[in-house]
């Protein structure tokens, strides 16, 4: 007999403020998918895990003085992948979910809040997500664009990976296809071939290195990543991005990330100079009996809520 999930738990839980759609200012969007992963297998179950954690956590920030939910946060329904295929030849593995199809459903699931003047939150989910969102926010904007800042260990610049242009992998090279401007910081993992097209298109400028952000005086670099912005900013966190000491629960864990007041610097920051059009935490593949790494997620989502609205105090 085939065992059913339990519903998707509410960002916030009981202790949140009850909001209906119509009076919230946050969409949150879980998207359970990880059809492209390449190691680390478990993505999938990063949404639920974040939310679960979240009903956990004090709506209270210290740190801005108010309560997160004051925002008003509306929980969609979430985007999982279908189910395989099974009319298949007998020995023919099934295959999944065409990975354009995921992010045709994820576009149409969060473009009526972006229209409705949310502020889109989505949960992975492996990275690739990030290309629905962002085509649904080009398409609401008329095609208007806007700044990407990516928080990663990995440049995700492939054209294509195994096999798939909406590889995780291949994320950053899909937004430069859309002309979106991007800067990368906490990166310490990618091709050679990466490296020569991040030269050849004069994008390396924007790119803050893990190592120079980790030997470099104070946060002055931090500054430096936010000038190179537009106005208008969408916020892609791989957690990744953050040393596997804080963050191990991630597919492909790289050493010599950032740490967690270092990543809250340099989003408070964008949230202070910037406006923030949208956000997504991506890439938490959740460890049996290890809960601190849901309950980081969920608490920067939290961050990336308070700052981007800008809630509460400086």
């Amino acid at each position: 007999m085939a065992m059913t999930q339990p519903p998707y738990p509410s960002f916030g839980g009981d202790d949140a403020r009850p909001c209906g759609y119509g009076e919230a200012r946050v969409a949150v969007l879980p998207v359970a998918y990880e059809g492209t992963v390449s190691y680390g297998k478990g993505a999938s179950r990063g949404p639920r895990a974040i939310l679960a954690a979240s009903a956990q956590l004090e709506m209270y920030d210290e740190e801005l003085d108010c309560r997160i939910d004051e925002a008003g946060l509306f929980t969609l329904p979430p985007v999982t992948s279908l189910p395989p295929i099974t009319t298949q030849p007998p020995g023919t593995p099934p295959p999944g979910e065409a990975p354009e199809a995921v992010m045709e459903r994820i576009h149409a699931a969060i473009l009526p809040a972006i229209r409705d003047g949310k502020l889109p939150l989505t949960l992975g989910g492996e990275h690739s997500i990030t290309y629905g969102v962002l085509t649904a926010l080009l398409a609401a904007r008329g095609g208007r664009p806007f700044s990407v800042l990516q928080i990663d260990a990995h440049a995700d610049l492939r054209p294509e990976y195994q096999g798939s242009r909406h590889s995780h992998a291949s994320i950053m090279a899909r937004v430069h296809e859309l002309g979106l401007p991007f800067v990368q910081v906490g990166i310490r993992s990618l091709s050679g071939p990466e490296r020569a097209f991040l030269r050849s298109e004069g994008l390396e400028r924007n790119v803050f290195w893990a190592h120079r952000i980790l030997a470099g005086p104070g946060g002055q670099w931090i500054d430096a990543a936010v000038n190179k912005l537009e106005e208008e900013v969408y916020i892609t966190f791989d957690l990744d991005g953050l040393d596997p000491s804080i963050m191990p629960a991630t597919g492909t864990p790289e050493p010599g990330g950032l740490d967690w007041s270092t990543a809250l610097a340099l989003l408070r920051r964008v949230g202070q100079r910037r406006r923030v059009i949208g956000c997504d935490i991506t890439e938490l593949a959740p460890i049996e009996g290890l809960h601190a790494p849901d309950f980081l997620a969920a608490r920067l989502a939290c961050k990336l809520i308070g700052y981007a609205l800008r809630l509460g105090g400086e």
